[in-house]
């Protein structure tokens, strides 16, 4: 295993029963595309592109100068308060994604390692407090971060995990988490 996240006491993969309050969630990354939706782990299911309008925590200029393509649309999922934004190019395709989770630790643990699985990831661990790992590959790289019940992830087209890592943080720092 090449990292270790620690959140809380008892961490376990598996989300448990209970309350949660699910925000947003990013376009599956390539290493999840067969596990869309959560089917059979007992994770929420993977939100969809919804309504038309800015996403209420990143801008397009922003995601635009960090994932270095413009920003043609961008949509957001039913999800409340924290919608998954997904930002599009002028071609229609998504070139970048962002989820936030909250509600149990547990939860929060299994997206991120969902995100970027423990035996192909590296640590993660910016912002300061903050534990996951991100991962690169030809189609694109992945940043995904927990810190208590809470997990940002964002999923870009671009091979730089840097660019996902950065608008992590803007999003964690946006939303004051």
């Amino acid at each position: 295993m090449r990292r270790l996240v620690l959140l809380a006491p008892a961490v376990v993969l598996l989300a448990g029963c209970g309350s949660t309050i699910v925000t947003g969630t990013a376009a599956p990354s390539p290493q999840s595309a067969s596990t869309a939706a959560g089917a059979g782990n007992g994770l929420p299911p993977d939100p969809e592109p919804g309504a038309t309008e800015d996403c209420p925590y990143l801008g397009s200029e922003f995601v635009a100068e960090s994932n270095g393509q413009h920003v043609s649309k961008v949509r957001v999922s039913a999800d409340q308060p924290h919608p998954a934004c997904f930002f599009y190019r002028p071609d229609g395709k998504i070139q970048l994604t962002v989820r936030v989770y909250v509600g149990d630790a547990k939860t929060a643990t299994a997206l991120v390692n969902k995100a970027a699985p423990l035996d192909s990831s590296n640590p993660a661990s910016d912002p300061s407090g903050w534990k996951g790992g991100y991962l690169s590959s030809d189609d694109g790289a992945v940043y995904a971060v927990a810190k208590g019940s809470t997990a940002v992830i964002a999923s870009t087209n671009q091979k730089q995990s840097v660019k996902a890592r950065t608008v992590v943080k803007k999003a964690i720092a946006a939303l004051k988490l």
